[in-house]
């Protein structure tokens, strides 16, 4: 028996015709990771199946079976919704149904109106962005001039990333594994524009991660990742890492920094750095020190373990590296 949400997806479909993965995520109020999950299933029953916009390679784009048998199997599944939606209905007397028939019928129909609305719009106008995984063997992810940027990670998702914008949209490549995001210059500081990213990155490969040109917030939150090397360049006024475990020794780089930076490793995870910056205070475990060309490494620091090789440069910040 097909569970709820398999249900619903499939009316979604056979309501619309066809959907974006990004869109049903966004009609059922759940995770890419999890909407993967539901289409792999019926995919397996063979009631959906799912490929690339043939105008945006980025996208991936979901349709019901439409053979005969195929289409016997979604009406079997939906009409037994229906039998015990028949047996719900029985339970209230007429002037209820009214009411609920005006109550679905008004849902309905704002439903039909936002379906249509996600058919009509646009990957750029969407500022929804994504790309298949297919069978790359790593990642490499490059974000420029964003005011407000955010990183984090998933387990399970179909896609090689996901990225969502408010405001003015940039430019997104995806070749080879490398994923681009990039702001024009021209639009930094531009007065009342609002450049907000959050990026989900799948757990499924190694990462290299470069933020060019810095930015008002930078939040990584990337627990789960198998992370090969991470750097910022350009001024920010805030930036937070958290870290996953590492596999090897990973190269950290910050430079330009900002007015506070903080790098969060897991517990146990040794880690050394270097860093530079006159008038920078630095807060490394239970070690602070101001000054110019610090070496610092955690306590029963052992090179031959994996471990963050951190590297700051920065003048007149806070710069905090500590564990969980």
């Amino acid at each position: 028996m097909a569970a709820d949400t398999d249900i619903q997806v499939m009316d979604i479909l056979d309501l619309a015709g066809e959907v974006s993965a990004g869109q049903l995520a966004d009609l059922m109020g759940m995770t890419t990771g999890a909407i993967a999950r539901i289409l792999n299933r019926l995919e397996e029953a063979g009631l959906i199946h799912r490929e690339r916009d043939p105008n945006d390679g980025r996208r991936v784009i979901v349709r019901l079976e439409r053979g005969k048998d195929e289409m016997h199997k979604v009406h079997s599944i939906l009409g037994s919704l229906e039998k015990t939606w028949d047996e719900v209905v029985s339970r209230y007397d007429e002037e209820q149904l009214v009411f609920l028939l005006e109550f679905l019928q008004h849902s309905n129909a704002l439903s039909r109106k936002e379906l249509g609305l996600l058919q009509e719009v646009s990957p750029d106008e969407g500022k929804i962005f994504s790309a298949p995984l297919e069978d790359l063997s790593r990642g490499r992810l490059v974000v420029s001039s964003c005011a407000r940027l955010t990183l984090c990670t998933s387990e399970g998702m179909a896609e090689l990333y996901q990225a969502r914008f408010e405001g003015s949209v940039p430019n997104v490549a995806t070749k080879d594994g490398v994923v681009t995001i990039r702001y024009p210059r021209r639009l930094t500081g531009t007065s009342g524009e609002q450049r907000q990213a959050v990026v989900t990155l799948s757990r499924a490969i190694p990462w290299q991660i470069v933020i060019q040109s810095g930015g008002s917030d930078i939040t990584a939150e990337l627990g789960g990742l198998d992370l090969s090397s991470f750097e910022i360049k350009g001024e920010g006024s805030r930036i937070h890492l958290e870290l996953p475990s590492p596999s090897g020794v990973v190269p950290i780089r910050i430079s330009g920094g900002g007015s506070g930076i903080n790098v969060q490793r897991p517990a146990g995870i040794a880690a050394r750095a270097l860093l530079k910056g006159w008038g920078s205070a630095f807060v490394f475990d239970d070690q602070t020190h101001m000054g110019n060309n610090v070496w610092l490494q955690s306590s029963g620091f052992e090179p031959t373990a994996p471990y963050y090789n951190i590297e700051v440069t920065s003048s007149g910040s806070m710069v905090t590296i500590t564990s969980d």
